[in-house]
C-alpha cells in the first residue's frame, strides 16, 4: 500500500507539500499540484482518514442517537438524515438506545472517542440519567430533535404534539362523533401526554365528554394498538371513533376491528398520528396527523452543521407544526 512518502518521491516534492495539496491548507503552484495529483492516481494512494482528521480537525462524520431505528417514524427521519449526510460527504454513525440511559451514555462516549463532528439526539423520553449524559457531552455540537429537555447547552426542535392532538380531536367532532375512544402510549411519556391534552381540549371546546373507560394506555407498538382495541370492542357500550396516538397503534387497532368482522370506517372510525409512509396503504387509507419527517431530518442536520462551523452561535429552537391529512378511515355521522 502506497504511503505519502511514495507520493512525494514520485512527484519530486516533500511530504509537507503533498499534505498541503491534499488538505488544501496552503497555496501550491499549479504545476506542482498536478504532479502530486498524478502521483496519487498512479499509486492509488488513499490518505489516512484518521491522520487527516487530526490535521484538519474534522472527521466528516455525524453521530445519531435514536430510540430505535425499527419504528417507521424514526426510520423515515433517519433516512432523510442519512441522505443529506451522503450529499454533504459525511458518514453517519447510528446508535439505538431503546430508552436505556446506560446506552445513551455509552453511545455518546463512543461517538466522542470517534471524534464525530456533531451529534443528533432523538430519544423520545429523557430520564434524569439521560439528561445528565446530554449535559456531560454538551461540549460537542448537538441538536435534540424531539420532545427532549429544554437544555441551554443544545439546540432544540419542538414537534408541537399538543397541536397535533387538538387537530385529531377537532376533526372527529367536526365529523359528528361524540362517542370517541383514545388509544395512547403511556401518558407519563411527554409526547403521549401532550397529544392527549390537545385532543381533550378539542373535545372540551365542542362540549363533548369522553368516557374515561374508553381511554387505554399501551406503547407506540402495533401489538398494543391491537390489544387495546380488543378491550374496547369487548365493551357493551362502544365509541363510534378512536384516536390512536400514532399510526402503528392505528394499524394494530384496524387489525383488531377486522378480526371482529367489523369495518373501518363503517362500524368505527380511526384516526392516527405521524403519517408514516405506509399509512396511505392501510385498508382503508388512514386519516392521520402529518409530521414532516424529511423536513425535520434535513433542518436538524442543517442546524447541526451551523453549530459545527460556529460553536459560539446562538442556541435556537425550531418548531415543526403538524397538519391534518384526510383519507378514508373517518366516517361523517349525519
Amino acid at each position: 500500500m502506497a504511503t505519502i512518502k511514495d507520493v512525494a518521491k514520485m512527484a519530486g516534492v516533500s511530504t509537507t507539500t503533498v499534505s498541503h495539496v491534499i488538505n488544501k491548507t496552503r497555496h501550491v503552484a499549479d504545476e506542482t499540484t498536478q504532479a502530486v495529483i498524478d502521483a496519487i492516481k498512479a499509486l492509488n494512494y488513499s490518505p489516512s482518514a484518521v491522520a487527516r482528521s487530526l490535521k484538519v480537525n474534522t472527521t466528516k462524520s455525524i453521530g445519531m442517537v435514536v430510540t430505535t431505528s425499527e419504528a417507521p417514524y424514526f426510520a423515515e427521519i433517519i433516512h432523510a438524515v442519512e441522505e443529506q449526510c451522503y450529499r454533504q460527504g459525511y458518514s453517519l454513525f447510528l446508535c439505538n438506545t431503546q430508552n436505556d440511559p446506560d446506552k445513551v451514555k455509552n453511545h455518546l462516549e463512543m461517538l466522542a472517542k470517534k471524534r464525530v463532528d456533531g451529534v443528533l439526539v432523538m430519544c423520545s423520553e429523557y430520564l434524569d440519567d439521560s439528561r445528565h449524559a446530554l449535559k456531560d457531552f454538551s461540549y460537542m455540537p448537538m441538536v435534540v430533535m424531539d420532545w427532549g429537555p429544554v437544555n441551554p447547552d443544545t439546540d432544540l426542535i419542538l414537534d408541537n404534539s399538543f397541536e397535533g392532538g387538538y387537530l385529531a380531536g377537532k376533526h372527529l367532532v367536526e365529523n359528528g362523533h361524540k362517542k370517541i375512544g383514545y388509544l395512547s402510549a403511556e401518558l407519563k411519556k411527554v409526547t403521549a401526554k401532550q397529544r392527549y391534552q390537545g385532543f381533550m381540549k378539542a373535545l372540551s371546546e365542542a362540549n363533548v365528554t369522553m368516557n374515561p373507560d374508553w381511554l387505554f394506555e399501551g406503547s407506540f407498538e402495533p401489538e398494543d394498538g391491537y390489544e387495546c382495541m380488543n378491550k374496547l370492542l369487548a365493551m357493551e357500550n362502544k365509541p363510534t371513533a378512536v384516536f390512536c396516538c400514532n399510526d402503528i397503534m392505528a394499524l394494530g387497532a384496524i387489525s383488531a376491528i377486522a378480526d371482529k368482522g367489523l369495518r373501518v370506517p363503517d362500524d368505527i372510525s380511526v384516526i392516527g398520528y405521524d403519517n408514516v409512509h405506509s399509512s396511505r396503504f392501510f385498508a382503508p387509507p388512514l386519516t392521520t396527523i402529518h409530521q414532516s419527517k424529511a423536513h425535520l431530518g434535513e433542518r436538524a442536520l442543517k442546524l447541526l452543521f451551523e453549530r459545527i462551523s460556529n460553536k459560539e452561535a446562538k442556541r435556537e429552537t425550531i418548531e415543526i407544526h403538524p397538519e391534518l391529512v384526510v383519507r378514508k378511515s373517518v366516517k361523517k355521522i349525519l
